[in-house]
């Protein structure tokens, strides 16, 4: 488990980042050649996109058809291009071990007490299942045990568990993080790594418990129970040796409402509940009930795809240090049919990151004289499926970390036109937003911190991993201030998307959508790594943050880590 000072949490605006270390003067440095700037622009983007989000790729899932005539296409643009295969070992393709597992049989989640039963209906009222690598799995009659958030946090003096011994039971936990007054704790409005869903699961595994529950609140979320409606088809994992046996056995959600009845069926109101979990007195609360589920699954393995190409750079010493850029190539594949629909496109998510990646390769490689530094494309697989592809890379990485200078990732590109500003995800975590910084103020722009902090976006994508390894890691969002829009356009169309797109059939190129920001962005992205690849010096994290004792670390034993295929 990482240490968690979260110095992060607090940087959301400019005083916190001089709280972090203070202003750097890193930043400054040349312009994007021309032609470089040339070949970005709104046709190249969106013909891109067209192909990566056409029903013909079914949706991009691993493991799939989809997948197939996915990387066939990421690697005969990298090679049309003109850029080198990505891996040590001549190709473009770094393999990624993945478990496949699907839930067969819809099985019924049940709470009993004192012989009273509440049935929880399969998708409708809960969504499980269980990472462990075996045909099935079981709760028979399973204790449940009200643990609040699930946090542990010594340094905000917080623990949810106060000692209990909660081995073979089954948790039921709140998603987010305590809503607290005093900002100084888990980051106010700003979600930490514990509100995550992900560090909720870790809880359970770390205390060896046979389940974990958690409440579907769709404000804390972040979305609505429809996205985790949509995790009845088939997950994906890494493989790993103990076949996830360490993990509970069931991991899933249950809607408010069940949540409701359920405390009510324990005699306990949960809102009253709800209110002290957000106190540090809380203690666990063992419900009087127990859960019961059986379920079956249909396993596969496979090797899926990170897809990595390399623009080697022109210094004879520093060529052998990297930028990378990535976004994720895959999405949900095909599923449940909503309004109709059942092929899951993933247009903004993330063909617009990827196609992105693509035209950022082919800029760079316009370049009369390639940057100092290299610059790896990375496509990675299986994001939406707990960003595994960029984890097994962070595990496996083909170049070592201690070379590895930056990583910028775009997952998500905005679709509505020009920005005056630029959305930072975790502004102040790294002298990367003193590049950014630079490079808009070049376009006439400035920057802004996540105007959604309490959606915990900077633990949500690719960039995460490259950061829990020490890499400096550089994650923008779309900017919220529409140039000639009314001041709500930008919040009003986030909103939209997270209802009506995201995670849907429908998030499919859209009549309107307008790829001018895009391609300013990206830009702005790009000379952001050009500048680090020409820059004396690789860029640190700030002070205090909680990655940067994980590169000093590293860049102890630089060049001592032997390149992976």
């Amino acid at each position: 488990m990482m240490s968690r000072t979260l110095c992060l949490t607090l940087a959301a605006t400019a005083a916190a980042t001089l709280a972090c270390g203070g202003e750097s003067t890193a930043g400054s440095g040349p312009a994007l050649p021309a032609a470089v700037t040339a070949a970005v622009d709104t046709a190249t983007l969106m013909r891109h996109i067209r192909v990566l989000a056409h029903d013909s790729l079914l949706g991009r899932a691993p493991g799939s058809l989809g997948e197939d005539r996915t990387v066939a296409y990421l690697e005969s643009e990298f090679k049309a291009i003109g850029l080198k295969p990505g891996n040590t070992d001549g190709t473009y393709i770094q393999k990624v071990p993945l478990v496949g597992i699907t839930v067969k049989n819809s099985p019924s989640l049940t709470f009993a007490k004192n012989g009273a039963t509440q049935k929880l209906k399969w998708h409708d009222d809960f969504v499980a299942w269980t990472k462990h690598v075996v045909p099935s799995v079981s709760l028979k009659a399973s204790e449940l045990v009200f643990v609040g958030y699930g946090v542990e946090a010594p340094e905000f003096g917080w623990d949810d568990f106060k000692g209990m011994d909660v081995a073979g039971k089954t948790l039921v936990m709140l998603v987010n993080d305590p809503p607290l007054a005093d900002t100084s704790k888990f980051g106010g409005k700003r979600m930490t790594y514990y509100g995550r869903w992900t560090y909720k699961f870790e809880q359970g595994m770390k205390h060896k418990a046979a389940g974990v529950l958690i409440v579907h609140e769709t404000g804390p979320a972040g979305y609505p129970f429809a996205v985790v409606q949509g995790k009845t088809g088939e997950q994906f994992d890494l493989v790993t040796p103990d076949k996830n046996a360490s993990r509970s056995s069931v991991e899933g959600w249950i809607s408010l409402e069940q949540a409701k009845e359920l405390f009510a069926m324990a005699g306990a109101n949960f809102d009253t509940l709800h209110a002290r979990a957000a106190t540090p007195e809380f203690r666990p609360v063992p419900l009087g009930v127990t859960a019961s589920i059986n379920i079956e699954n249909k396993l596969r393995t496979i090797d899926s795809r990170n897809v990595v190409a390399k623009l080697e750079g022109s210094d004879p010493i520093l060529k052998d240090e990297y930028i990378i850029y990535s976004a994720h190539w895959d999405h949900f594949g095909v599923g449940e049919k909503v309004n109709g629909d059942s092929i899951y496109n993933g247009g903004a998510d993330n063909a617009t990151g990827t196609s992105a990646l693509l035209t950022a390769a082919k800029a760079f490689a316009a370049m009369p004289t390639a940057p100092k530094r290299s610059i790896l494309f990375l496509s990675v697989t299986a994001e939406e499926q707990g960003l595994l592809g960029s984890q097994f890379y962070g595990m496996t990485p083909i170049y070592p970390l201690a070379k590895t200078a930056a990583n910028i990732n775009m997952d998500g590109m905005t679709t509505w036109g020009v920005t005056s500003d630029v959305t930072v995800i975790g502004l102040g975590a790294s002298e990367l937003d003193d590049y950014a910084r630079a490079a808009a103020k070049e376009q006439g722009r400035t920057l802004r911190a996540d105007p959604e902090p309490e959606k915990g976006f900077y633990y949500r994508s690719d960039h995460f991993n490259f950061a829990k390894v020490g890499v400096p890691a550089f994650d923008p969002g779309e900017g919220v201030t529409f140039i000639g829009k009314p001041a709500d356009f930008g919040m009003k169309k986030r909103d939209e998307y997270t209802e009506k797109f995201y995670h849907k059939p429908q998030d499919e190129p859209q009549p309107g959508w307008d790829l001018s920001g895009a391609a300013q962005d990206l830009k702005l992205f790009m000379t952001i790594g050009y500048r680090v690849a020409e820059a004396a010096k690789m860029p640190e994290w700030s002070v205090g943050n909680e990655f940067r004792a994980i590169r000093e670390k590293s860049l102890q034993s630089k060049g001592s880590v032997e390149p992976k295929k």
